[in-house]
């Protein structure tokens, strides 16, 4: 059996957990509707991210968090981890 000490690393956290993104990591909200929201905004942010204030970043950022909620993003990212896993793996040499 699993010890929850080393399930730290997932993929998806439950609500209210963080999300790690390379050395960061940010909290996500509990109720769905702010995470949707939040998500949303990214996303919309990132369309406009030519815009002084905002960035192209904000797009994955908010694909992450709607991958949380929403399941075809959720799909989308998995295939990409993968995807970066394999060809990350075969890279490095490692097996």
């Amino acid at each position: 059996m699993a010890d929850s000490k080393s399930d730290q690393d997932t993929v998806l956290p439950r609500p209210g957990e963080t999300i790690r993104v390379g050395k960061w990591q940010f909290r996500l909200p509990k109720n769905r509707f702010l995470r949707v929201l939040l998500g949303l905004a990214f996303v919309l942010g990132g369309i406009v991210g030519f815009l002084p204030v905002v960035g192209f970043w904000m797009f994955p950022v908010g694909l992450l968090i709607l991958s949380h909620d929403i399941r075809p993003i959720r799909r989308w990212r998995r295939r990409l981890m993968v995807w970066a896993g394999r060809n990350w793996k075969g890279k490095t040499g490692r097996t």
